[in-house]
């Protein structure tokens, strides 16, 4: 590289590492996850999707995003709407499933979690996990307030989250945890964003129950799988500890109340291939396989065999 495609130096970057004026892809440059990052969109092979027996197909993973939409599902569940039913298919983002020709067609953005409501005439694609998360109140009426103060606050949280959650995972998690060398600057200035945002929904839950206020609602099941789970210790290694987590103790009350209910830890497990095998229902087509079907009896039945 010459020097003339460097950046001048009049921009006072510290010694060291430069720019060069055009972005050249490296490929293997991206810590853990180089296998899985690319600068170019669209499917890399072909691979239809599975579709089960209800109207509901889910493609996911038990990733933050993906814990959210099958929590709102056990949710609509355990509030009697059995047109919530759902197949759950999971999707190996480390083997690179979510760049099948089928994934694609879906969410063309190659990012889990997606969706396809079959009940409808044409069958209705949903990607995003804040879009599905909204259609899914619409659809069946449930987990958002109706009353249009309470309406707006739940929408204002469920959006605060898709805004403020690339901080925390792709900033933060990413240079804390992930990254092939530690940067000062970069955990510095990710850690300081993350504890502001720590700060911001530990004085909201100072005065209301929920986060849209007394009632529960998908602004909660959009939070809570992002900044419930760093409270209790479960992502990033020890960066509840770095970051103290321990102060927010509003928020703490928060996480620990979500984190009891029932549908909340059925749905924390869906999807799920790693950890305690017991904790584990990579798919999920029956509400029975949360009793006959997580990995540590699909584990022993093979031993058996």
């Amino acid at each position: 590289m010459t020097d003339e495609n460097k950046f001048p130096p009049e921009n006072n970057l510290p010694a060291g590492y430069q720019p060069a004026r055009v972005w050249e892809w490296k490929k293997g440059n991206g810590g853990q996850f180089a296998n899985i990052n690319r600068p170019i969109s669209g499917p890399t092979h072909d691979k239809e999707l599975q579709v089960g027996k209800h109207p509901l197909q889910l493609y996911s993973l038990a990733t933050p995003n993906g814990v959210k939409v099958t929590v709102m599902l056990e949710e609509l569940l355990a509030a009697g709407h059995k047109g919530a039913e759902y197949d759950a298919w999971l999707i190996n983002i480390g083997e690179g499933d979510q760049f099948g020709s089928g994934f694609v067609e879906v969410n063309p953005n190659s990012k889990i979690p997606a969706m396809v409501d079959h009940s409808t005439p044409e069958p209705t694609r949903l990607f995003e996990s804040g879009s599905i998360l909204l259609y899914l109140a619409e659809k069946f009426g449930a987990f958002l307030p109706k009353e249009h103060h309470a309406r707006t606050e739940a929408l204002n949280w469920l959006f605060w989250q898709m805004g403020s959650g690339p901080f925390l995972g792709g900033g933060f998690g990413h240079f804390y945890a992930y990254a092939p060398m530690k940067i000062e600057y970069a955990i510095d200035r990710f850690a300081m964003e993350v504890k502001r945002q720590l700060d911001v929904l530990d004085k909201r839950l100072a005065d209301n129950e929920f986060m849209a206020g007394s009632e529960y609602s998908i602004a909660d099941m959009a939070i809570w799988p992002w900044y419930g789970t760093l409270l209790q210790g479960n992502v990033y290694g020890d960066a509840a500890t770095y970051l103290e987590t321990e102060s927010y103790t509003n928020l703490k009350r928060w996480t620990d109340q979500i984190a009891a209910r029932p549908a909340v830890k059925r749905g924390r497990m869906v999807n799920r291939s790693f950890g305690d095998p017991s904790e584990q229902l990579r798919e999920r087509h029956d509400a029975s396989d949360f009793e006959l079907r997580t990995q540590d009896k699909l584990d022993a039945q093979e031993g058996k065999s």
